[in-house]
């Protein structure tokens, strides 16, 4: 698995949204993107970074991004997610996993002395030519959009 670094060409993708749209990457282009990878929909951890993205979502839509969250849930469990926190952005479905292991956040993880593999909370700041301007793999679930612009 190619390990993505600042500078490289985002890959493209496609996957379907919780309304069972496919989105793709490319349908982006020309837009700055904030693309994040998170482990499970309606966990304590990723509703308090989903929540804290949408807190300050309109900032990011001001300093031009369009958010875009990927787990491996179904696209079912997204739309349950996206209803009882009322997210103003999609989330992708990669039940496959392809994505994730092409960005290269599946890797081992460590949670109360236990390891084992699974999606790493990392986020992608992705330009308008589509090329990796930040990599966020350090989240703070309450205050991500903080991290999140403060690069930009």
């Amino acid at each position: 698995m190619k390990k993505l670094k600042v500078g490289d060409q985002a890959p493209n993708f496609s996957l379907l949204n919780e309304n069972n749209e496919k989105v793709s990457l490319s349908d982006y282009s020309g837009k700055k993107i904030v693309l994040y990878f998170y482990p499970k929909d309606l966990t304590p951890g990723c509703t308090k970074q989903a929540c804290n993205i949408s807190e300050n979502y309109s900032v990011l839509l001001k300093k031009g991004y369009i958010v875009l969250g990927v787990s491996p849930d179904s696209s079912s469990s997204h739309l349950k997610f996206i209803n009882k926190y009322s997210l103003p952005f999609s989330l992708l479905a990669d039940t496959n996993k392809e994505v994730i292991n092409l960005y290269g956040v599946w890797g081992l993880k460590k949670f109360m002395g236990r390891e084992y593999e699974g999606v790493l909370r990392v986020t992608f700041i992705i330009n308008e030519n589509q090329l990796i301007e930040n990599i966020i793999d350090k989240v703070k679930t309450n205050d991500h959009s903080n991290q999140i612009l403060n690069f930009s």
